[in-house]
């Protein structure tokens, strides 16, 4: 996926102006948010569980290294193969290697997010085998030949009536608009490529340490028709996705689906321990598991180590005004929202992302939705002040935050300046009250007039009803 996180500004403006995009973001708001609401309601103990789940994600960062050991023992002992990559590269050279070594000329792919940060499709495309996305969302943005827009919905920003025109125009079909005909057309096309590929690529919500398994958390059947009809299974994940015990799972389990699509629980928990066995009738030939660094480790040892504590949920850019605005395209790359804001500029380098720690009003909304508590505002807060220190800022923004900053420390001069500018921007506002154009500050005046204020600070307004 090419990254252009650069263009942040631009590519919001953009989605602003889509009417499209506005229709399909409803979703977010007349769905997701209260759909999460709705199955937290059901927990007594929700935020008990919440702590024990940031607890445990603490804990195994703590000792990262002892659990990957563990979990490859214990993959390697049911007849896994763990391969270790250190960059996006690699990841798909070891995958290119295995696809060589048992003849694969189709291969069949389970919805992943690490597979995006690597490229994947394209590097296996251009070495000759043929490539499908399974996961409804994933198939519909492969025949657009579209990035995802949301890790857990991908195919967020698109309407019915847009995935009706992609679907009569790439199948050669007449044009549906009923969502069971579109789904079933979907499921036609998608059949014998089950039946056909000789390798299943899945990402991992999981591993765990303890029986070395991993574990995928889907809505469709194809992630389990990927896992067991292929006779080579490859599943590619980040480092950071080990916990110790099926019972720690069952904790975040409790929580993972509650705070992506508003579920009790998913349609499909598919968890996949080593090689087909001699009296079983499905399952891989071959399983690989593919643990990719590509970061993560550099964050591991920084001050941003509480983001790889993400469960890969969604619920912080389903409840960010930003993300309910633009969408996740505007964001760049693989992750969008605050999660994405956070760990982009982290992957990819802070100067090549330098707009996304702006991406934010940081409400806390995210820190309050987040099943494993990441304190998103407080990671997104550190990224402004590295811009600001590494001189990464606008020259003029730093004057005015340094001005800020002197002003700040002096209450006095505070006090009177910001009284002379509430005075002026009073007069501004003229008999409308309101500003249409704000010198210095045009971000916030192109799109919308400011309301004007009285000419009396928020400090002399307070401590005049306090007086009274």
């Amino acid at each position: 996926m090419q990254i252009s996180s650069m263009h942040f500004k631009a590519r919001a403006t953009q989605k602003l102006a889509d009417p499209d995009l506005r229709e399909a973001l409803n979703g977010l708001k007349q769905r997701f948010v209260p759909g999460r609401a709705a199955v937290i309601a059901e927990l007594d103990n929700f935020e008990e569980i919440r702590e024990a789940a940031a607890e445990i994600r603490r804990r195994t960062l703590e000792h990262l290294d002892f659990f990957l050991e563990t979990f490859e023992r214990k993959a390697t002992e049911r007849g896994a193969v763990v391969h270790w990559a250190q960059t996006w590269q690699e990841a798909n050279d070891i995958v290119l290697k295995i696809a060589r070594d048992n003849g694969v000329r189709k291969a069949v792919k389970s919805k992943s997010m690490v597979s995006e940060e690597c490229a994947l499709n394209d590097a296996l495309e251009g070495a000759g085998i043929e490539v499908v996305e399974t996961d409804l969302g994933e198939y519909i943005l492969q025949l657009g030949r579209e990035p995802p827009s949301h890790i857990i919905a991908p195919v967020i920003h698109k309407t019915r009536d847009q995935v009706s025109d992609l679907f009569a125009e790439k199948h050669a079909t007449p044009r549906k608009t009923d969502i069971g005909e579109l789904t079933r057309e979907a499921r036609e096309r998608l059949r014998p490529h089950f039946l056909q590929a000789d390798m299943g690529i899945t990402g991992a919500n999981f591993v765990v340490a303890e029986t070395g398994s991993t574990l995928i958390v889907t809505n469709e059947g194809n992630g389990r028709m990927a896992t067991t009809l292929p006779r080579v299974h490859v599943a590619i994940t980040g480092i950071e996705k080990v916990v110790p015990t099926l019972e720690d799972l069952a904790t975040l389990l409790r929580l993972l689906p509650r705070s992506a699509t508003g579920q009790s629980i998913s349609n499909y928990v598919s968890v996949t321990t080593g090689t087909r066995g001699d009296d079983e009738i499905d399952g891989p030939q071959a399983f690989h598991i593919i643990l990719l660094d590509a970061g993560r480790s550099r964050i591991l040892a920084s001050e941003f180590r509480d983001i790889l504590r993400c469960i890969r949920c969604g619920a912080c850019m389903n409840h960010c005004p930003v993300y309910q605005s633009v969408g996740g395209h505007a964001y760049g790359w693989v992750y969008p929202g605050p999660m994405g804001s956070v760990l982009t500029p982290n992957y990819i380098g802070l100067e090549n992302a330098l707009d996304l720690p702006h991406a934010a009003t940081l409400c806390n909304q995210c820190g309050v939705v987040c099943p494993v508590k990441i304190p998103l505002p407080e990671l997104l807060r550190k990224l402004r002040e590295k811009q600001y220190e590494r001189g990464l800022r606008p020259k003029r923004e730093r004057a005015a935050l340094r001005c800020w900053s002197f002003l700040a420390a002096h209450p006095r001069l505070y006090g009177w300046v910001t009284g002379a500018a509430a005075r002026v921007l009073s007069w501004m506002g003229g008999d409308r009250k309101r500003i249409a154009s704000l010198p210095f500050g045009r971000g916030w005046t192109e799109g919308r007039d400011l309301p004007a204020p009285e000419g009396e600070t928020f400090r002399a307004l307070y401590a005049r009803r306090g007086a009274r």
